[in-house]
């Protein structure tokens, strides 16, 4: 069953909690130094890998008692808007990129980049308590990697341009925002039945 609804809910979620992310600087950082196709490229499969990964889990989720398993990703989603509130701002980390400038070399680089920084990072928990939350794992997992894919595309065409038009704060406050929204459908859920 495909939802517009769960696949726009998981886009927004997901887009705004990795837009202030790391991995969107250092796609950034790897589109100013290679050919932008081929970055993207590697990081669009690395985050294809990651959206299965937060998929399965998310579907052995929904195994368990309904009531637990709303508890569970409420909590979650609090957690997340509070990762996000109270997170100290990033430091760059240094991209170590390869000097030759084939097409498997620079999105193997981009590949490995984002699979290391990102697994268990908190898009990955927010798109398993999706696919949780909505048992529509077809539409989480599409709006989910619509939404990685449009944060990497942003960082490596445009990141910098971007940050001088929206305060990164501000994004970070609407990302935990709509997540603590979601917390709270979660929790009043768990508690109603």
């Amino acid at each position: 069953m495909f939802s517009f609804t769960v696949l726009a809910i998981a886009f927004g979620v997901v887009f705004l909690a990795e837009l202030p992310d790391k991995t969107a600087l250092a796609g950034l950082m790897l589109g100013t130094r290679y050919r932008a196709s081929y970055v993207f490229a590697g990081v669009a499969a690395a985050f294809a890998v990651h959206v299965a990964l937060a998929i399965a889990a998310g579907s052995v989720l929904t195994l368990l008692p309904h009531r637990l398993v709303q508890g569970v990703v409420g909590l979650l989603f609090l957690a997340g808007a509070a990762m996000l509130l109270f997170k100290k701002g990033d430091e760059e980390e240094e991209v170590k990129a390869p000097a030759d400038q084939s097409f498997w070399k620079v999105s193997g680089a981009g590949f490995m980049l984002i699979l290391v920084a990102e697994f268990g990072d908190l898009t990955q928990i927010m798109t398993a308590n999706l696919a949780a939350r909505y048992d529509n794992p077809l539409s989480v997992g599409l709006g989910a990697v619509l939404a990685l894919w449009a944060v990497a595309g942003i960082g490596i065409l445009g990141g910098r341009t971007l940050m001088k038009y929206v305060p990164l704060r501000l994004i970070t406050k609407v990302a935990a925002c709509v997540m603590l929204a979601l917390a709270g459908f979660s929790l009043y859920e768990a508690i109603t039945g």
